[in-house]
């Protein structure tokens, strides 16, 4: 039986995009990607296909620290400057109504209302991911859902998926530390996870990484008070965001960024657009931004927080994308699940409008309620005026080359997919590693032992202790390696 696309055609591979290159970027040829993608974010209606779950609140980015010399982007110009925000929190997989304390990765969206434009920053509360091909994303969350035939959640799939997937272990690391289940949305650190590229006002061009410092103080759940809580108060996370800034508290967050050179991408011992691997602090330090302040809670969560429709490909001038496969695939994904759940003028509802005023040849389709330039004409070019466009705010230009082929990304003379998961581990502290092999132990229990044992191989080579440990929690004995 062969695998083939929605027509019946078969499918060459289903592990890799067509990219041009071993770096990509993606070719938008590559229709099986784009059915894939398309059909995945309809398969759920009407919430999210994933991050159902969720809270918000209004506030503000404040820049604190000029790096203007760095990025074009207004909003980030002026130490001082104030931009208005909305942002949304989630976990990832379970359903509208599941529990705030499952271990799952939490969403971290922020929509920045500025006056170039809207600006969406759509990154968790980790600085990596699973995987760092699209072409995987739709059956890594089928794993995360129930199982088609029983309707139950299913371990076992989980674990057969990440333990074919070896690039995931980094990721599968911290999702189950003490950080996989943060104790409110106030007490998480915040990531972009992927590479963007910032491009100053003579065209030089940076990669970067966005880092949210939480000022609560990062705080997480144990296991046991985890469970307990997703019996008793299943909206504690929920709960806590709005009753901590209807007391007249904010939520409050301080902004880094870690900036690469741009020609140091093509050495850096870490593929810089991998979004499974992170960038080294002392490679490259932090340097402050802002502070991002929620002070406001959504009038209506609906209106507000369930219709914000946050999206990676709303950039502004200054702020780019970079290589990364996934980052290009959610560029598309996103913007079609929110032409597909709210329609196609989801734009023009109150909180995905931009500050500024909407000018283009867009006309009609369902829920159409703007009338803006309804009497000009809708086609361009013409002979009677209309919005001219600007070339200033053309993006900045890279070289790209290669074979277009489906491919991994390079790994000779880059680290591999385990080094920075067995750096992890060994940086966690006792206590922390003994929950880390109590957490994953308990949950790959629900495997079969074939699963287990290709999983096992994975922790082996981030680390033999952490490999062995993790068998013996399970009863099994690992060969030396």
């Amino acid at each position: 039986m062969t695998m083939t696309t929605n027509q019946g055609a078969p499918l060459p591979d289903n592990q890799h995009s067509l990219s041009a290159g071993e770096r990509g970027p993606l070719l938008l040829q590559d229709h099986q990607l784009l059915e894939k993608l398309a059909h995945f974010v309809r398969e759920r209606v009407p919430e999210r296909v994933v991050h159902a779950k969720g809270a918000g609140a209004f506030g503000y980015f404040e820049v604190t620290h000029d790096l203007s010399r760095h990025t074009k982007a207004a909003f980030l110009g002026r130490v001082g400057l104030r931009t208005p925000v909305v942002t949304r929190f989630s976990t990832v997989g379970g359903e509208k109504g599941s529990a705030d304390a499952e271990r799952d990765p939490r969403g971290f969206a922020v929509k920045f209302y500025t006056a170039e434009g809207t600006y969406d920053l759509v990154g968790n509360n980790t600085p990596v991911f699973f995987i760092r091909d699209p072409f995987k994303f739709p059956d890594m969350v089928h794993t995360h859902k129930r199982d088609p035939q029983t309707n139950l959640k299913q371990p076992g799939a989980f674990w057969d998926f990440f333990s074919h997937s070896p690039e995931s272990t980094h990721m599968v690391t911290i999702l189950f530390s003490d950080r996989g289940i943060p104790k409110s949305h106030r007490h998480m650190h915040g990531f972009g996870s992927h590479t963007f590229k910032w491009v100053n006002r003579v065209g030089q061009a940076v990669w970067v990484k966005y880092h949210f410092k939480t000022e609560a103080g990062v705080q997480n759940l144990g296991a046991e008070d985890a469970q307990r809580l997703c019996g008793s108060d299943p909206d504690h996370a929920t709960r806590d965001l709005h009753s901590h800034i209807a007391g007249g508290q904010v939520a409050a967050w301080r902004v880094f960024v870690q900036i690469m050179p741009f020609a140091e991408a093509g050495s850096y011992r870490y593929d810089p657009f991998d979004v499974t691997k992170v960038w080294r602090y002392r490679d490259y330090p932090l340097q402050p931004l802002g502070r991002l302040v929620l002070d406001r809670n959504p009038a209506n969560v609906f209106v507000d927080i369930e219709q914000a429709a946050f999206s990676p490909s709303n950039f502004v001038p200054g702020i780019e994308a970079s290589p990364d496969k996934l980052l290009q695939g959610r560029i598309f994904s996103y913007p079609d699940a929110q032409r597909y759940r709210l329609g196609a003028n989801f734009a023009q509802l109150a909180v995905n409008r931009p500050h500024q005023p909407v000018h283009n040849h867009q006309r009609d389709g369902a829920m159409r309620v703007a009338g803006a330039d309804e009497g000009a004409v809708n086609y361009s070019p013409n002979s009677f005026g209309g919005p001219p466009v600007d070339p200033s705010a053309n993006e900045s230009t890279f070289p790209v080359d290669g074979q277009a082929a489906r491919t991994a990304y390079p790994q000779t003379g880059r680290a591999d997919d385990f080094e920075q998961a067995g750096v992890l581990y060994r940086l966690m502290p006792a206590d922390q590693q003994e929950r880390l092999i109590a957490n994953l132990a308990s949950h790959l229990r629900q495997a079969d032992q074939s699963i287990q044992l290709r999983q096992l191989g994975h922790f082996q080579a981030a680390d033999a202790t952490y490999g062995a440990r993790v068998a013996a929690a399970l009863g099994l004995t690992l060969p030396p390696r």
